[in-house]
C-alpha cells in the first residue's frame, strides 16, 4: 500500500476520438488495476477528464495507458497537471461534465 507520502496526483485532459469508444469504462478498470484512486468522466467539448490519485509509477503507468487508451480509442492530444492530492478513496466513473 502507498503510504500518504509517496501520493502523487495528476489531473489530465485526453483529446481524440475518446467517447462513444469505451474510453471511461476502460480507463476506469485500469486505474483499478493499478490501485488508483479518483475519477475519470466525458466533458461536453468532447473530451475526457480523469484526476488520478497513487504511487508515482501506477500514476505515469495510467498516463502511458491514457496515450493509447482501449482499442477503438485514438488519443490525439494528452494534457497533464500535476495537482494537489484530495484524498480520494475509489475510482469512479462521473457524469458528464457540461459547460
Amino acid at each position: 500500500m502507498t503510504s500518504p507520502l509517496s501520493i502523487c496526483c495528476r489531473h489530465a485532459f485526453v483529446r481524440g476520438r475518446v467517447q462513444g469508444v469505451a474510453y471511461r469504462w476502460s480507463a476506469a478498470d485500469r486505474a483499478r488495476e493499478l490501485g488508483l484512486n479518483g475519477w475519470v468522466r466525458n466533458l461536453s467539448d468532447g473530451r475526457v477528464e480523469a484526476w488520478l490519485e497513487g504511487g508515482s509509477a501506477d500514476v505515469e503507468a495510467m498516463l502511458a495507458w491514457m496515450r493509447i487508451g482501449p482499442p477503438a480509442a485514438r488519443t490525439d492530444e494528452l494534457q497533464v497537471i500535476e495537482s494537489e492530492p484530495k484524498g480520494a478513496t475509489a475510482f469512479e466513473i462521473l457524469k458528464t461534465a457540461h459547460g
